[in-house]
């Protein structure tokens, strides 16, 4: 069979049997190759549904918009406990952070050491001392202010003692 189209082409001496098997060929080629594809794409189509339903039917949009609400609450929540924790290392500089205290026999014919002295003082060494003396015809307690680690109130030996423990300048 002779055709003018094939031989303008130059292939006017193949037999046309030849060329319609190879169209044949690529025909079932391209085919195979297009429902392969198109397989891969319904793959991917169900595996896109399957993330954005997300788990238990909730879609991805409900999912995300709960998260941002929860980050809003964490926000609010966090303002709030940086507000209280600052209010509480506002009210720590006035307790007692620093304590010391001194036994003795504040009159020696009394044993046991049952007189003491303590020291309590904040954060700016201010507080106070409270001296109780034991003796055999009672319990005397005194109270002395400090500010800033001094007294303004001469202060016993005992009293210095516990003093200088509060303040960490104890040497023994």
């Amino acid at each position: 069979m002779n055709s003018k189209i094939f031989e303008k082409i130059g292939i006017g001496n193949i037999d046309p049997a030849y060329i319609f098997v190879i169209l044949l060929v690529l025909l079932v080629g391209v085919l195979v190759y297009a429902i392969l594809t198109a397989n891969k794409l319904k793959q991917l189509s169900r595996k896109y549904d399957n993330f954005m339903r997300g788990k238990d039917a909730e879609t991805l949009e409900d999912v995300i918009i709960k998260r941002f609400e929860q980050v809003d609450t964490l926000i609010v929540e966090n303002e709030k406990k940086t507000k209280e924790i600052a209010e509480i290392f506002d009210n720590l500089k006035t307790t007692v952070q620093k304590c010391g205290i001194v036994k003795y026999d504040a009159f020696h014919e009394m044993g046991g050491k049952l007189s003491f002295a303590l020291v309590m003082l904040d954060k700016n060494n201010t507080g106070h001392v409270i001296n109780a003396m034991h003796s055999r015809e009672g319990c005397y307690i005194y109270i002395k202010e400090i500010i800033k680690g001094e007294s303004y109130i001469p202060l016993g030996d005992e009293e210095k003692k516990a003093l200088d423990k509060a303040l960490g300048n104890d040497v023994q």
